[in-house]
């Protein structure tokens, strides 16, 4: 349990550096919004610097996002998990002093506005992926969309991002510059799906077992906490009897699901299947 602890952390740190920094090093450079509550601080943040001429020693965005996300961490601790709020909590602050330590360059590293942002979706999109792997959230729109999730089995994160990037990009479009908001609109996008790919409780899995041993169906509902149907099957070949059951599950269970079930049958044969729509009582986790 501490290690599985451990490396959620590590997963959590290591995810908001990488975001921060497509952030810092990417995205602003290029004078592109970042989507989200992220992008919102980054809006406040202009207002302040260029019509309110205040001036900073650091990039006050992270500040402005870090109290942005109060309202939205009460949800998380109220409405979600424990263990979802503290290790969105880590996440806030470990991108918090990312965006005020990682020196953002003067001039873009990358002279294609294209480019830069791909490779800053992919990056901070795979960030936000571990983040929300690990159990926890990049914050801001994240948490929502975790709740909007565990309340719907077709809504994804990446989709609530989509939605708010839009009308965050809409605004930016007529109040600073549209080929800015295009270009945001581009990192959005990659950035959601690079997210989606890595956050596998997304993805849904039908896993059928085939085992001679009728234990393994009872630790797999034990131990995974899924339901389970099976059947009696016969080996055509052999002309024994055999145990056949299906389960509906995370791609993210699905090693633990493998390890059950080899621990007690090492010849077992487990189909694999993703892509499924279910429709009745399968439970989202994060």
């Amino acid at each position: 349990m501490q290690s599985k602890w451990t490396s959620n952390f590590l997963y959590v740190i290591a995810g908001s550096f990488l975001f921060g920094m497509a952030v810092n090093i990417f995205v602003v450079p290029m004078h592109v919004y970042n989507g989200g509550i992220i992008g919102i601080a980054q809006i406040i943040r202009t207002l302040l610097t260029e019509i309110f001429h205040l001036e900073f020693n650091f990039d006050i965005a992270g500040i402005i996002n870090f109290l942005l996300n109060i309202p939205l961490f009460l949800i998380a601790y109220k409405s979600i998990s424990k263990k979802f709020f503290v290790l969105t909590l880590l996440s806030i602050i470990v991108q918090t002093i990312t965006f005020s330590i990682v020196p953002i360059p003067e001039t873009a590293i990358l002279k294609d506005p294209l480019t830069s942002m791909i490779i800053a979706g992919l990056i901070g999109g795979y960030g936000t992926g571990l983040c929300l792997k690990a159990g926890g959230s990049g914050a801001g729109a994240d948490i929502l969309g975790v709740f909007f999730a565990m309340r719907s089995k077709t809504f994804t994160v990446g989709r609530l991002s989509i939605v708010i990037n839009a009308l965050v990009y809409t605004y930016c479009a007529f109040a600073f510059s549209f080929s800015n908001a295009i270009y945001s609109i581009i990192y959005a996008v990659v950035f959601a799906l690079a997210m989606d790919m890595i956050h596998t409780q997304n993805i849904i899995v039908k896993a059928m077992v085939i085992t001679k041993h009728q234990e393994v169906k009872q630790k797999v509902l034990t131990e995974l906490g899924r339901g389970v149907t099976s059947w009696q099957g016969m080996g055509v070949y052999t002309n024994e009897e055999t145990d056949v059951f299906i389960t509906i599950l995370s791609k993210y269970e699905v090693s633990m699901l493998k390890q059950c079930v080899l621990a007690l049958d090492p010849n077992a044969f487990i189909i694999l299947s993703e892509g499924n729509e279910i429709v009745g009582n399968y439970e989202k986790r994060f």
